[in-house]
C-alpha cells in the first residue's frame, strides 16, 4: 500500500501554516498562506481547502493520498464538535463550526485542537519530548501558552481551560495588568511582551547604563532578544531582568511539576530561542521550588521543532483519532 499523508494545519491570526506529514511525524512538504479574516472569516476554510488541492496538483498527487486534516486553532474549542467558541482576531462570530466547515469543503476527516495543545503534541510525537507520555509544553511568545499531556492525552479540563499556564498568578499582589483581566499573570513577566515591559520600566532610570541602555538610547526601545544578548555579554541590568524572568518561570514550572509530575517540561516559542542562558537560570529556580520527587524525575528542555511543532501536533490528532 502506498504511503498516505496527513495534513497538518496551524491556523494563526495573520498566517496559516500547512504541511503534508507522514505516519512517522516527518514533514514531507510545508508551506503557508495569509489568513484572510475579512468577511467575518468566511474565506479561511475555503482558502485552506483550495491550497491543499493546489499543492496536490503541484506535486502530481491524488487526494486519495490524504487520510485527514488535523488543525490547531487559537482560542477555546468544543473538542467534541470542533466548534471554535470565541476568537476575535479571526473575524468569526462566536461558535464558528470550524470542523464541519472544513470537512464539508474537503470531504476529509477533520480534528480541531487548541494551537498550544498542538505544539505540545508535536514536541511529544517527534520533538524534544519524543517518547515521553507525560509532558508539559510552555510556549513563550507574545504571550505564554501551554499544553499538558498526561499518559499521551491532552488534559483539557471541564471547560477546555486546562493548560492556561500563562495565566497562573506569579505575583499575587501589585503585578502588572494582563489582557485576561487579572493582574500578576506569568504572561506579564515571561512573555516577550512582558520582558520588554520589565526592561522599559528600568531603562529610563538615571542609573541605567551598559549595553542594554545604549540600545535603548539609540532606538528608543528594546526587544526580548536584546535583553538576553546583553545578559550574555555581562550587562548587569540585563542579568537582573533575566534573573527576574527565570525566578517567576521556575517558580510556576515547579508548582506545575508538583501537581502533575511530568517526565518533561519543554520550553518553546520565540523567547526560548535565548537558549541555555534562560534554561539554566530557570532550572536553578525550578530546583529551589519543586518537591524533591518531582524535581528529580522531571527534565526541563528546550523545544526542538520551532514553528513546525503546531503542524506536526495537528497531524498527530488524525493519527490518534484513526488509531494508525
Amino acid at each position: 500500500m502506498a504511503e498516505q499523508w496527513i495534513v497538518g494545519v496551524d491556523l494563526g491570526g495573520t498566517t496559516t501554516k500547512l504541511a503534508f506529514i507522514n505516519m512517522n511525524g516527518e514533514i514531507l512538504h510545508k508551506w503557508e498562506i495569509p489568513t484572510d479574516n475579512s468577511n467575518e472569516g468566511q474565506n479561511i476554510t475555503t482558502n485552506i481547502s483550495n491550497t491543499i488541492d493546489q499543492k496536490l496538483v503541484e506535486l502530481k498527487e491524488q487526494k486519495s493520498k490524504l487520510i485527514g486534516i488535523g488543525m490547531g486553532a487559537p482560542g477555546p474549542i468544543n473538542y467534541e464538535t470542533g466548534v471554535v467558541l470565541n476568537v476575535v482576531n479571526l473575524g468569526w462570530k462566536d461558535n464558528f463550526p470550524l470542523q464541519e466547515s472544513l470537512h464539508s469543503l474537503t470531504e476529509l476527516p477533520v480534528v480541531i485542537e487548541n494551537d498550544a495543545n498542538c505544539a505540545a503534541l508535536g514536541e511529544m510525537w517527534n520533538g524534544a519530548g519524543k517518547g515521553a507520555r507525560d509532558l508539559v509544553c510552555v510556549t513563550l511568545g507574545t504571550g505564554v501558552g501551554g499544553g499538558v499531556i498526561a499518559n499521551g492525552n491532552i488534559v483539557r479540563g471541564i471547560n477546555g481551560a486546562a493548560g492556561e499556564i500563562g495565566h497562573i498568578t506569579s505575583i499575587p499582589f501589585g503585578g502588572a495588568p494582563c489582557n485576561c483581566g487579572k493582574s500578576g499573570c506569568l504572561e506579564t513577566i515571561a512573555s516577550a511582551t512582558g520582558i520588554v515591559r520589565l526592561a522599559e520600566n528600568e531603562l529610563p532610570k538615571a542609573e541605567a547604563k551598559g549595553q542594554l541602555a545604549v540600545i535603548f538610547a539609540e532606538n528608543g526601545k528594546v526587544t526580548a532578544k536584546d535583553v538576553f544578548d546583553s545578559a550574555r555579554n555581562g550587562d548587569e541590568l540585563a542579568k537582573k531582568l533575566l534573573d527576574e524572568v527565570a525566578f517567576h518561570l521556575g517558580f510556576v514550572l515547579a508548582n506545575i511539576a508538583n501537581t502533575v509530575n511530568p517526565e518533561m517540561i519543554v520550553l518553546g516559542g520565540g523567547v526560548s530561542r535565548a537558549g541555555d542562558i534562560l534554561l539554566d537560570s530557570v532550572k536553578v529556580n525550578f530546583s529551589m521550588f519543586a518537591f524533591s520527587a518531582a524535581r528529580d524525575s522531571t527534565n526541563l528542555a528546550l523545544a526542538t521543532l520551532g514553528n513546525d511543532a503546531g503542524v506536526i501536533g495537528a497531524a498527530w490528532l488524525i493519527k490518534n483519532k484513526l488509531n494508525l
